[in-house]
């Protein structure tokens, strides 16, 4: 990885996706899970030093789920992911207030793998992880 990061892709702005302004890949997480896992570990540190390049940026992180298991505890399970993403960021910026988590749950689905209810899901597991992921919105610069 180079110790540049490509910010050339799309204008650092109000509202802007980081993952989409620069080289990052997505962040997963394991079904049923909140921990922080080595391969996501690499992009966080691209948000850290994204950050701390930017010491005003404010960023929210989105984190979402895929359908399996009720609703409830999949708001639950994303509002982990996200505190526990922000918390990583936390502990290697300054002013570790400019980060803060919201989950979403299944609420914002990508790909309609839906299987709420008596909704049953044809989708891989590969489709499903699509879903299990976290954002990082631009609030302030």
């Amino acid at each position: 990885m180079s110790d540049e990061l490509n910010l050339s892709m799309q204008k650092m702005d109000v509202g802007v996706d980081l993952a989409k302004a620069i080289d990052l890949k997505p962040i997963y997480f394991d079904v049923a899970k909140y921990a922080i896992r080595p391969d996501a570990a690499v992009e966080l540190d691209k948000i850290v030093k994204i950050m701390n390049e930017n010491p005003t940026m404010t960023v929210e992180l989105g984190s979402h789920t895929d359908c399996r298991g009720t609703a409830k505890k999949n708001k639950d399970l994303s509002q982990k992911r996200a505190q526990s993403s922000a918390d990583y960021i936390k502990k290697r910026i300054t002013n570790p207030e400019r980060i803060s988590g919201m989950g979403y749950g299944e609420t914002k689905i990508l790909n309609g793998c839906a299987c709420e209810g008596k909704i049953k899901s044809t989708c891989s597991e590969t489709e499903h992880q699509e879903n299990r992921r976290t954002e990082f919105i631009i609030l302030k610069m």
